[in-house]
């Protein structure tokens, strides 16, 4: 039976990627999915490498002394911090349990950054003990941070977080008032204040690099002061580019809740930002040219750190669903069920959907006719719609067909999973590119 709804969603094609869609033609998939039982993720550490390394070379061309730290809460997979921990890159953590995996896979403590707001004591101790650069985001977490260098006997570095005037209802950050009393403090106690940070939504370069020239101006004055003020953290909020301009406008000026089961209703805001023209490293490139900040960071001598962690892990890895029923409606569109939930796709916890199409691999040759389907999950809830638009699908898919969602390793692979059902979570499978065969194996657990 061909269901070719015509209020099926516009297609949404993920970028080409003729490295993976060589894994994805091969048997291996359907070899991981027969031996795993259930819905996986697969991990391409070379990308992450490669992702770095294009930060660096921006850093490179302007000239700027900087560093890259990886946003730990992107993905948890121990992979990440095993390619850090090798290649010198910094970690971002917020937690003690994130610390702990950082040190545990070999990142020295001096190439970790402590972020979040009020932070444990426990993480602070461990964050001083192993000279972990400290982000403090108000004057009672300086305090604190005080404390526990005074009891270790040695100084805390510290960066102190500056609320943006842009966003004044930022929850994160300190500000004039506050900045004024904690340089002070910073000035008569046994602290090493290397200089300041910020926490700004979304992902405009332009904002982020006239906040970022700001903070060189707190660095000079805290200079004044006696301070050391070298380095300035611009936090992430490097877009990542999913898909083309051309398929991105198309999405936005047609979608309706039509082109939903059950009529689902989204609009434009509620959506990540699919295609960016500035993504990556070429966002970091604008942040340096905006107003010569990459010239005003070289005058005052001042490093650029920076948390990127969606944007490090751009096309390193993707996650692969078991089709376990589909189910034809009379309204003219299917309902495929896959055998893990959306918990695997967080962009529901944003009350959102994540919008690459997914890539259907049939376990056998079709030759049926174009099929247009939404995707469910595994549980008894209603909303466990992994994909709530109906998919234009080349030909019907099967039990037994794989679904690809591409490009999910930056946060949608596990910012949301839960074991539901006693659903075991999808297990990560990394492969090894290098050479002229592909290898895999499972990821090392985190430490717990």
């Amino acid at each position: 039976m061909a269901l070719t709804d015509p209020t099926a969603a516009p297609p949404l094609p993920a970028h080409p990627d003729p490295q993976l869609d060589a894994v994805l033609a091969g048997s291996l998939p359907h070899e991981l999915s027969y031996a795993i039982g259930g819905p996986f993720h697969l991990l391409l550490p070379d990308r992450f490498d490669a992702n770095a390394a294009a930060f660096t070379a921006v850093l490179d061309e302007f000239g700027v002394e900087g560093y890259v730290y990886y946003a730990k809460k992107a993905n948890k997979a121990a992979a990440w911090i095993e390619r850090c921990a090798l290649s010198g890159l910094g970690v971002d953590v917020a937690s003690a349990g994130e610390l702990r995996d950082a040190l545990g896979h070999g990142v020295r403590g001096e190439h970790i950054a402590v972020t979040g707001p009020a932070k444990a004591d426990a993480l602070l101790r461990v964050a001083v003990l192993q000279g972990c650069l400290i982000a403090v985001d108000a004057l009672d977490e300086l305090d604190r941070v005080i404390a526990q260098a005074r009891s270790a006997g040695r100084p805390a570095r510290v960066l102190l977080r500056r609320l943006p005037p842009a966003q004044p209802h930022s929850r994160f950050g300190m500000d004039d008032g506050e900045l004024e009393t904690a340089l002070v403090r910073c000035r008569e106690a046994d602290v090493t204040m290397e200089g300041f940070s910020f926490h700004l939504s979304g992902y405009d370069p332009l904002m982020r690099a006239r906040l970022a020239a700001e903070l060189v101006d707190l660095c000079l004055k805290a200079r004044a002061l006696g301070l050391r003020a070298d380095r300035i953290s611009i936090g992430g909020g490097f877009a990542v580019d999913y898909t083309g301009a051309e398929h991105w406008e198309r999405f936005l000026r047609e979608q309706r809740p039509e082109h939903y089961h059950a009529g689902k209703s989204f609009g434009p805001a509620d959506f990540y930002p699919y295609h960016s023209p500035l993504a990556g490293p070429d966002a970091l490139r604008a942040v340096l040219t905006t107003d010569s900040l990459a010239e005003r960071l070289r005058e005052a001598g001042v490093m650029l750190l920076m948390e990127p962690g969606r944007a490090l892990l751009d096309r390193a890895g993707c996650t692969v669903f078991r089709i376990q029923g589909v189910k034809d409606r009379s309204s003219g569109y299917g309902i495929v069920t896959v055998d893990g939930s959306s918990l695997s796709l967080s962009e529901q916890w944003f009350n959102s959907e994540y919008l690459p199409d997914p890539v259907l691999l049939p376990a056998q040759e079709s030759a049926s006719e174009p099929y247009a389907a939404c995707v469910g999950g595994a549980t008894c809830l209603e909303s466990d719609m992994v994909t709530w638009r109906k998919v234009r699908f080349p030909t019907r898919p099967a039990v037994g067909d794989l679904l690809v969602y591409p490009n999910t390793a930056g946060y949608q692979m596990d910012s949301n999973e839960s074991p539901f059902h006693e659903l075991p979570l999808p297990p990560k499978v990394v492969l090894d590119t290098a050479g002229r065969s592909t290898r895999w194996r499972f990821d090392r657990p985190p430490l717990a």
